[in-house]
């Protein structure tokens, strides 16, 4: 007779960090690193508070962690959207237009990316948050700058608008790129 293979359905603790991430994600999107409860952010994850310190040994670190990981999925959206127009062998602005277009669609796709980052900024009053930070912008802008193989200038005007973009994106309720991208060129935002 054989043997019958039992497949664990358990999360391994590098999994559960992942969902925990997530469900912090959402909650410090909305709350911010001072408005946020842990007992929230473990209630969301199924699992509880002490094991969440276990996990994490502050909030703070969970906040860090949430901040590292928006930014690192960011940093995906833009490298993988720039593949394509890269091998077209389209022009560097030309594919800083596609890693836009791709961004604006994640910002509406879930509004919980573009809320973390504001709170992220706003949460640098804090050294440790404010490394962090610092640290992902720098790689944002770094790989940026190498997919695209744009110019210093054009990657700092792209960088700037795509703050305005936030800016708008935050207070705006479009529902496509293109509404959105209206809004701010047309003054759909502002009128």
């Amino acid at each position: 007779m054989g043997r019958t293979r039992v497949i664990s359905t358990r999360l391994t603790a590098e999994e559960r960090r992942s969902a925990v991430v997530d469900a912090a994600t959402a909650e410090f999107a909305l709350g911010g690193l001072a408005g946020t409860s842990t007992e929230a952010i473990a209630r969301r994850a199924g699992v509880s508070q002490p094991y969440l310190f276990q996990l994490f040994h502050t909030k703070k670190d969970l906040f860090i962690a949430t901040i590292r990981a928006c930014f690192q999925r960011t940093r995906r959206r833009f490298e993988e959207s720039a593949r394509e127009p890269a091998a077209q062998g389209l022009d560097p602005v030309r594919i800083l237009e596609h890693m836009g277009h791709a961004y604006m669609a994640m910002l509406l796709a879930d509004r919980s990316v573009l809320q973390l980052q504001l709170h992220a900024y706003a949460a640098c009053h804090d050294p440790e948050v404010r490394a962090a930070v610092h640290d992902e912008l720098q790689r944002l802008w770094a790989a940026v700058a190498a997919v695209s193989g744009a110019s210093p200038f054009d990657v700092h005007v792209w960088f700037a608008e795509g703050m305005l973009i936030n800016v708008v994106a935050s207070i705006d309720d479009a529902s496509t790129p293109e509404e959105l991208a209206c809004s701010i060129l047309g003054g759909g935002a502002w009128g």
